[in-house]
């Protein structure tokens, strides 16, 4: 049964949003009158096109990871206890609080009522279900263990929620007190500096070279600081304009490899991004070529996405996996050695858990580390800042004392 948006009117002329199902607008809009509400615009969530056009995408409905990882381990669990798809669809759909998720599941829900299967039904909704998602459920549903793929894909999501919430709480911390310095350096030359300057003024006197540093340097940021400002917001919009070409986005990337520090947490994390992927995908009984193509979606730096496609290029050839890798140069050789390892095992989906792990766990470690560093050094550069400033002020007035006396 086709489901519906729609949006009416209650009794005190408020609009009202949410979705049934039905099979057609009009018996949707009977039963909003039902509910003594006034239809407005009634639309199917999952409208098909002409046959040439396949099934439509709604490509700007995405999900939230935690979403995705809660709607999939509640999909596992019905599967597992013997639920029919629409019905644990439908269920799903019913238990979520978010309207947007549950439009998104209602609408797939539909295409499989139609006869589609539910890769194809995922399909509509790319910026929700990511090519890795929609792969591994395609080959769960081919070698019949669709509840088991769901709850490795829901394991895959809550680790990637977990891991990216631990970064995100790391680094609020250090970006408010990154922030917090720069204005209050910005206030006291902009600001305070100025009038204790007018003071000096009066004096006569030759200031000493530290105060006529600071006065300059006062002045800069007074006269050109919103200038500054602004160039700063244009280079960069400009900068994400180009970021989106190909050739200014590979020169970029390979740049940031490169970068000492940087470079190590770029590589760290997506190569523990495409080795966990990997590793779901090749659990999941998905071909090892299109397992390479789609771990190469989920990688954010080009050089290591195409890194990763001329390995598949070269594995259709006969080559191995970790060779090919380590002729580009850009993995880790722990992880590379695991691959190794695991192909020559027959146990490559293990290793290439074990290295994402690895890398996963290396990547935090660095991480922490890095910040643990960064906030003490920001807080002494900080108080030297400081220091500095109030000794600029301070020397005229120990001249003037030393004049007096």
């Amino acid at each position: 049964m086709p489901a519906f948006e729609y949006i009416a009117l209650d009794a005190r002329g408020r609009q009202q949003k949410g979705v049934l199902e039905g099979d057609t607008p009009r018996q949707i809009r009977q039963q909003l009158r039902e509910r003594k509400l006034v239809p407005l615009e009634v639309n199917e969530i999952a409208a098909e096109r002409a046959a040439r056009h396949g099934l439509r995408t709604y490509r700007r409905r995405g999900m939230r990871t935690v979403d995705l990882a809660l709607v999939t381990r509640q999909l596992a669990t019905l599967l597992g206890a013997g639920t029919p798809l629409e019905e644990a669809l439908h269920a799903v759909a019913q238990q979520t609080t978010r309207g947007s998720v549950a439009r998104i599941l209602l609408g797939v829900r539909a295409r499989v009522m139609e006869g589609y299967s539910l890769a194809d039904s995922l399909a509509q909704f790319p910026a929700a279900f990511p090519s890795l998602y929609r792969a591994s459920v395609a080959a769960g549903e081919h070698a019949g263990q669709l509840d088991a793929v769901l709850e490795r894909l829901a394991d895959y999501t809550e680790n990637a929620q977990n891991m990216q919430q631990k970064v995100t709480t790391a680094l609020i911390y250090p970006i408010l007190l990154t922030v917090i310095s720069i204005a209050i350096v910005a206030g006291l030359l902009g600001y305070v500096v100025p009038q204790v300057v007018k003071v000096f003024d009066t004096m006569g006197q030759e200031l000493p070279l530290l105060t006529r540093t600071l006065i300059t340097v006062s002045d800069v940021v007074k006269t050109f600081g919103p200038v500054v400002l602004v160039l700063i917001v244009v280079a960069a919009i400009v900068f994400v304009r180009l970021y989106r070409r190909e050739g200014f986005r590979r020169r970029v990337d390979r740049a940031l490899l490169r970068a000492p520090l940087l470079g190590t947490l770029i590589r760290g994390k997506h190569t523990a991004a495409f080795a966990r992927t990997l590793s779901i995908l090749a659990a999941s009984g998905v071909p090892v070529l299109t397992a390479l193509h789609n771990a190469a979606d989920v990688v954010g730096n080009l050089p290591m996405r195409e890194a990763i496609l001329e390995t598949a290029e070269r594995v259709r050839e006969g080559a191995a996996i970790s060779a090919s890798l380590q002729r580009t140069g850009l993995f880790p050789p722990m992880t590379l050695h695991l691959i190794a390892s695991g192909e020559g095992t027959g146990r490559l989906e293990q290793m290439l858990a074990r290295a994402a792990e690895q890398q996963e766990r290396e990547t935090a470690t660095l991480i922490s580390t890095t910040l643990s560093l960064f906030e003490p050094a920001l807080i002494l550069f900080m108080g030297a800042v400081v220091l500095v400033i109030v000794l600029a002020i301070l020397l005229p007035i120990f001249q003037l004392n030393q004049l007096v006396g």
